[in-house]
């Protein structure tokens, strides 16, 4: 079987739409796809009804977090999407991104790019604006050559020039709330030093005792020394490791499948969750 549990479409900032990135996946050769949009379960739908037969979906989301002044994000896994107390988390969190980017925009103008808050709507599309439709706002005027160059210190980078804050989850708080969903907690790319500072083996070690269930080992922001340093963190811990693309389409390089799931792992995932079930494709519309 080959997995890949990390994946975004247009429902938040991906390129795909959900029905595009299913039908991707099962070209792709992929057995089963996570769908983890930012904070959102709105692609679920659409995949669902265009899953082809042969693919199984994951319904997921990637939960925007913040420990002692550090970015985090959390990957909340078949959890009810209904249930009030994280929903209402997901809306807070989504609600605060329109002036967030608005702001990114007036600092953006402050250092001379004429972005306007129009362009960014109109790359976002029906999606939840975020930095990445800012930075592609940025490559569209030839301010950086690509989207990951937009994410430093000279421009969106956490703490950079342009960058403005948004509300953020405690991620302890997040794991409650996705556990009391029904759903299984995953720390997302952990060891992703590139984007900026990275949380401390000591919180890891922290919410481990609080109920997280497992690391995202295999990713592309992680080199091999980290890698086998985070497998051996989760395997002291007892935490579940995952391995996964997180494609967000023509926004980023990487492919679907690019890194995968072991499927006894995706087993474990699949036993711990109460939330919601695996959706198996039935030839999708």
């Amino acid at each position: 079987m080959r997995i890949d549990l990390h994946t975004h479409s247009t429902a938040s900032d991906g390129t795909d739409t959900p029905a595009e990135l299913v039908r991707n996946a099962a070209a792709a050769g992929l057995d089963v796809i996570g769908l983890t949009d930012h904070d959102t379960s709105r692609g679920y739908a659409e995949a669902i009804e265009a899953l082809p037969e042969g693919l199984t979906l994951v319904t997921g989301a990637e939960l925007s977090c913040r420990i002692d002044g550090i970015s985090m994000h959390m990957l909340a896994y078949l959890f009810d999407a209904e249930e009030p107390a994280l929903l209402a988390e997901r809306e807070l969190v989504r609600d605060d991104r329109v002036p967030r980017a608005k702001g990114m925009i007036a600092k953006l103008n402050a250092l001379g790019v004429p972005v306007t808050w129009e362009q960014v709507l109109r790359i976002a599309g029906d999606g939840s604006v975020g930095r990445p439709h800012v930075a592609s706002a940025l490559v569209e005027l030839g301010v950086v050559p690509s989207v990951g160059d937009a994410f430093t210190p000279d421009w969106l980078a956490d703490g950079g020039r342009a960058y403005v804050e948004k509300h953020e989850t405690d991620p302890f708080e997040a794991i409650r709330l996705i556990k009391g969903a029904g759903g299984v907690a995953v720390f997302a790319h952990p060891g992703a030093a590139k984007r900026g500072r990275t949380v401390p083996e000591s919180a890891i070690v922290e919410m481990a005792a609080a109920g997280l269930d497992g690391l995202e080992v295999d990713h592309m922001d992680h080199d091999p020394d980290t890698r086998a340093r985070l497998r051996g963190l989760a395997k002291e811990l007892g935490l579940l490791v995952t391995g996964s693309s997180d494609y967000h389409g023509s926004r980023k390089t990487v492919a679907l499948g690019e890194y995968t799931t072991d499927p006894e792992v995706y087993g474990e995932i699949t036993r711990r969750a109460t939330g919601a079930f695996p959706v198996p494709g039935t030839g999708g519309a």
